[in-house]
């Protein structure tokens, strides 16, 4: 690749397309990112913010799949498969099912451990070398729990993650809670702070990285959807799009959940499936948390901002749904209801919605695009696009200049579904 001359066009304008966007363009390449709707939407936009080094454990955990069962029968359920006549959706349930075993998750998650700890570094480099203003913030992440049976399954599980992959969290006992975090209820069982996590406001940091990257020369195009791909030898030679043909000497497929749909024309698998997801921005209540949270009872992200506070959750298999059914805010609302003197407020900034880009391994896409010489995958992150974005863009550009990886990229092959 001779950087100073190749001109490269990113499809995806979302974090994941940001990152490679700004890594290639630091090695010289002239780039181009087309959106088929606005920068940094869809989940890029409305999700919690965690850059989560601790969040290892893939979805496919032995008990994920009776979970999802059990869904199919109650449509309030966090983890909820929609019954659908969709072939896709069951050989994806499938092929997630084969893979819901203690081997599958061991394998996983030391993928995962190295892509999160690789973008956690990169991410305090970036946001110190761009002097981005993200509400970056290094308090931890701290899993709090109601009940003392739903503590101790959770300890079992750190323990696990400690022996295995030598991520450690601190346990904290009930009575300590309101000390270390007054915004939490008198009590609760109590909860594990996991210190290394990271958290950052997505918006701000979305739109200041656009803005940095426009001032070193970066194009970005939205409104712009592919509609058709040119090719010839083996390569792409253009794109035609909704905003007439663009042309490259490289191309990088960034598309979240609509991934699969590419694949067609891309002439190869991409078993990638919209995990649907919601969440709600409100005012900051006067007793707010002063630490980033989750509450595995209840699936539920709690992400205090300086200016606003946000609770997000769910895991819908539900198609390319657009709606948001006022039960499921109303659901985040009452569940933080449990934990919070202060869970919500009246005053809603923004309701959400996203779809996910869920693989069945639980680990992302990147790399060639199988049989397309001078095209790339940068896809399929799960829950975790925010907290792996830095990471695959410094990864997708190493594959691409044929530099040596920082992380070992095998796992993350296109090529493991052909």
């Amino acid at each position: 690749m001779n950087q100073a001359n190749e001109q490269i066009v990113i499809v995806g304008g979302g974090v994941i397309g940001i990152a490679c966007a700004h890594y290639l363009s630091q090695a010289g390449a002239q780039v181009t990112v087309i959106e088929r709707d606005v920068l940094a939407g869809a989940c890029s936009q409305g999700n919690c913010g965690y850059i989560c080094a601790s969040h290892i454990l893939p979805l496919t955990e032995p008990d994920a799949l009776w979970s999802g069962m059990q869904s199919l029968f109650n449509p309030r359920a966090a983890f909820r498969i929609k019954p659908q006549m969709r072939p896709a959706l069951w050989r994806w349930l499938f092929e997630f099912a084969r893979r819901c075993n203690t081997r599958q998750m061991l394998v996983a998650g030391a993928a995962l451990k190295a892509i999160l700890e690789s973008s956690l570094k990169e991410y305090q480099q970036i946001i110190q070398d761009e002097l981005l203003d993200c509400e970056w913030e290094e308090k931890g992440l701290l899993y709090v729990f109601k009940t003392a049976a739903a503590l101790e399954h959770f300890g079992k599980m750190d323990r696990f993650i400690a022996a295995h992959f030598g991520v450690t969290a601190t346990r904290i006992a009930g009575s300590d809670l309101p000390g270390l975090d007054a915004a939490l209820k008198p009590g609760l069982a109590g909860a594990y702070h996991y210190p290394n996590d990271a958290s950052l406001r997505p918006d701000l940091l979305n739109a200041q990285w656009v803005q940095r990257l426009r001032a070193s020369g970066v194009r970005f195009i939205e409104q712009c959807q592919v509609t058709k791909v040119q090719q010839a030898g083996g390569k792409i030679e253009a794109l035609e799009t909704s905003k007439g043909l663009i042309e490259a000497d490289r191309f990088v497929f960034a598309v979240g959940a609509w991934s699969a749909r590419l694949a067609p024309l891309l002439g190869c698998r991409i078993p990638v499936e919209p995990g649907k997801g919601y969440s709600v921005t409100m005012a900051r209540p006067s007793l707010c948390p002063e630490h980033p949270m989750l509450l595995p009872e209840e699936k539920v992200g709690v992400s205090p901002f300086k200016h606003g506070y946000r609770l997000g959750s769910m895991m819908e298999f539900s198609g390319y749904d657009s709606s948001i059914p006022p039960q499921r805010i109303e659901q985040l609302r009452h569940a933080a209801e449990h934990y919070l003197i202060e869970p919500h407020t009246a005053t809603v900034l923004d309701t959400w919605y996203g779809w996910r880009p869920m693989t069945w391994d639980s680990l992302p896409i990147i790399g060639q695009v199988p049989q397309l010489e001078n095209s790339y995958l940068a896809t399929g992150h799960n829950m975790i696009g925010m907290a792996t974005a830095t990471a695959t863009g410094l990864l997708l550009k190493e594959l691409m200049l044929g530099q040596s990886p920082h992380i070992d990229p095998a796992p993350y092959s296109p090529k493991r579904f052909q």
